[in-house]
């Protein structure tokens, strides 16, 4: 018996071929994240680049992400917090009964304000599973970052920074693009740079400005000023996170992102011991919560 676990997100999807034990046996990638996938088209997509997978009629699919909003394949309403993995298998919902089925996504209240996430539940639960974890704070970096909190096996609450998404829309489409090489390879001293200031108190609408200026009178290279940008809006989100100054982080994603986020916690001098997973995160915790299902 296989597990098929999906990771089906807004731009990309990725899936993997598990055995009974977790064990990655294939993986594969496609740029067919929901938004290319016209309505009523997930069954055929999924049978075209994972119907060889499912033959066995004995193989299970577990799917995550955004193929379960509404835009998906599927709405799986979301499950509040705080949530464990039994409390998301009693939610999840199936396209196919025994075969495939869809991960809800989590929700939190706070402030009178509802915030949401799909696919980095799983991959929290993942990271649990790896670490031999109970408890942590776990920062999940990307266009929307995620800061979750886990106690005794529940996520009991998260806040979300749009910071990878306000790196894109400045870079790209603001005055700033004008003067910055968004491609540029991160430039460690400038990024730095950004991460102190973000710490001046005089506030990111201000600071971000600075990104031009720089570069205007010629104190910044062009090549420089896109490490010092993030520098400053990582900075902003470490700024504006409450976390204890002594304890473990655990960091997922890519290496490329978290190295920046190691880089930034290393200089807010909290004290912290850092951590990282990547993909494997998704398939430990799709393969830890097709166990709870069974």
């Amino acid at each position: 018996m296989s597990l098929v676990a999906i990771d089906w997100g807004t731009s990309s999807l990725r899936g993997a071929l598990l055995d009974d034990d977790g064990k990655v046996i294939e993986e594969r990638l496609a740029p067919r994240g929901i938004l290319s996938v016209a309505s009523g088209g997930f069954g055929a997509l999924f049978e075209e680049l994972f119907g060889d997978w499912m033959r066995d009629r004995r193989n299970t699919c577990l799917i995550s992400g955004m193929a379960g909003s509404k835009q998906g394949w599927v709405e799986a309403p979301y499950c509040a917090c705080p949530a464990g993995q039994s409390d998301l298998a009693q939610k999840i919902i199936e396209i196919e009964p025994g075969r495939i089925a869809v991960v809800p996504g989590l929700s939190d209240m706070h402030d009178g304000v509802p915030d949401v996430m799909r696919g980095e539940e799983v991959q929290v639960f993942g990271a649990l599973a790896l670490g031999g974890m109970g408890d942590g704070l776990f920062v999940l970096p990307g266009t929307h970052s995620k800061w979750v909190s886990v106690k005794a096996g529940k996520v009991t609450g998260f806040r979300t920074a749009m910071t990878g998404e306000f790196y894109a829309l400045l870079s790209q489409h603001s005055i700033l693009a004008r003067t910055m090489e968004p491609n540029a390879r991160l430039d460690e001293a400038a990024f730095l740079e950004g991460v102190a200031r973000a710490d001046n108190g005089r506030g990111l609408l201000h600071n971000a400005f600075g990104t031009r200026t720089l570069a205007l009178f010629d104190r910044m290279p062009a090549r420089e000023t896109s490490s010092y940008l993030s520098g400053l809006l990582i900075g902003e989100e470490l700024r504006s996170q409450s976390f204890h100054s002594a304890g473990e982080l655990v960091l997922i994603g890519t290496p490329a992102l978290t190295q920046r986020y190691r880089l930034a916690l290393g200089r807010s001098g909290k004290g912290l011991a850092v951590r990282s997973f990547g993909a494997e995160a998704t398939w430990a915790g799709l393969h830890a919560l097709s166990q709870v299902i069974r």
